[in-house]
This record gives C-alpha cells, structure tokens and sequence, in this order.
C-alpha cells in the first residue's frame, strides 16, 4: 500500500525517482556518487544514469533513478553526498 505524507506530496514507494548530484568531475566521481547512493537504495539503475559535463569540465552532474521508499531514505541519501567535499549540489 502507498504511503503518502502530507509534507512532500510524494507517495512512497515512488519508482523512477529522480536524485541529480552536481560536483567536481574526476575519473572517480561518478563511482563513489554511485556507491553512496546504493547504501540507501540498492535497486539503483546504473544503466539510466545520466551524466552531463560543464562547457569547461570542470563539474559533472549526475541524475541516478530510484526506488524512493521513505522521506527518512531520500534524507539519509542527500546528508550522506552532501558531506562528501567534491559535491555541491543534491536536487
């Protein structure tokens, strides 16, 4: 049964959930956004992901699918990346 909160209007679980990451590009980037956001959500598509590169290089964006099962899980997905120093953007 779908689990709706008042606050986000989102009813839960939510399949195609889009989750977009923009940070410093590196040859690393894309895995460690990637094994972040499987801690939360294992059901992760990685043949949908979508990355884009800023004219100059020097960010990437990232939009990765999910499985959105709580707002406590869309929560825990957006601390855990926006700790890390290379990311500067969850939407």
């Amino acid at each position: 049964m779908a689990q709706k909160t008042d606050s986000s209007k989102i009813e839960f679980p939510c399949p195609d959930f889009p989750i977009k990451v923009l940070g410093q590009s590196g040859d690393d980037y894309h895995d460690f956004v990637v094994e972040i956001v499987r801690i939360h959500a294992p059901d992760l598509e990685l043949e949908r992901i979508r990355a884009n590169q800023s004219g100059n290089g020097r960010f990437t964006s990232l939009t990765l699918y999910i499985t959105a099962e709580s707002p406590e899980q869309l929560k825990a997905i957006h601390e855990d990346l926006i700790k890390h120093d290379r990311i500067k953007m969850v939407m």
